[in-house]
């Protein structure tokens, strides 16, 4: 069985603590996948509702010290529980605030996944990459090597994403060159990937599953995203965020296979 099918059968619950910004897209885009998403930020309910979700996405787009709070509580609560934990560090490297926010939180928790730009990923690790907002700035640098070092590091699977995506456990490393280029015009696209993987890593059934489970959201991800601008050339970002929704819902697992674009640059199969 695909791991897509796997979501669309399990439904699992997805909790988000993630950014005012991009909640309601999260949510439907979740719900168009098949997956059951749970927006909850209070400190009195969060560690009970990780503790009783299929994964937790953490994201720290728009942050202040509640919502740090109410992030390390839900995930130390799915640390608790063997809960998968996916982190989007939105942004780091922009402010002193927001970076070492997000390195406190990967020094506090053990995390499942990090996704993000190269920016947000070197930042994480300490290294350097420009920023501009809460995109990656122009630079030159190894972002395999990036995405590579930063999974040694935290011990954990990580997402760089970009014209090619790279996903990678440190051992063994994926390409996907899925996706169009009107994702980055649609504010949240990267928000609501993230919880995507959170629902893929939610059905993933040990840890050797974890990685092949990822690669396919990313390329699943991404086929929608072709497939929803194919649907509405010439119609602009509006149309096509709705229509990324409907082909979340719409893309089957044998088109899937069909359209997606995967190889492997390093390490054994998955």
């Amino acid at each position: 069985m695909s791991y897509l099918k796997r979501v669309r059968t399990q439904n699992p619950l997805v909790h988000n603590i993630t950014n005012l910004v991009v909640a309601p897209f999260t949510a439907n885009g979740l719900l168009a996948l098949g997956a059951s998403p749970f927006m909850a930020y209070a400190h009195e309910e969060v560690a009970d509702v990780a503790k009783m979700s299929g994964a937790v996405v953490l994201n720290i787009g728009t942050l202040d010290d509640k919502v740090v709070q109410a992030i390390r509580l839900a995930g130390q609560s799915a640390n608790a529980h063997h809960v998968p934990v996916v982190l989007d560090p939105v942004g780091a490297g922009a402010t002193t605030y927001r970076t070492e926010t997000v390195q406190m939180l990967v020094r506090e928790l053990r995390l499942t996944v990090l996704r993000g730009n190269v920016a947000e990923v070197a930042n994480v690790i300490g290294e350097s990459w420009s920023i501009k907002g809460v995109d990656a700035g122009s630079g030159e640098g190894d972002r395999i090597g990036i995405a590579e070092r930063a999974a040694h590091k935290l011990g954990c699977v990580v997402v760089i994403t970009g014209k090619e995506d790279i996903i990678t456990d440190g051992q063994s490393t994926f390409l996907t060159s899925n996706g169009h280029a009107l994702l980055t015009q649609v504010t949240g696209a990267g928000c609501l990937l993230s919880s995507v993987i959170g629902a893929f890593t939610a059905i993933a059934e040990s840890g050797a599953d974890l990685l092949g489970s990822v690669v396919e959201a990313l390329a699943f991800y991404g086929v929608a995203a072709e497939l929803a601008a194919e649907r509405t050339a010439h119609q602009g970002p509006g149309s096509f965020q709705i229509e990324l929704l409907n082909q979340l819902a719409q893309v089957t697992p044998d088109l899937l296979a069909e359209r997606a674009q995967i190889r492997q640059i390093h390490g054994g199969a998955i």
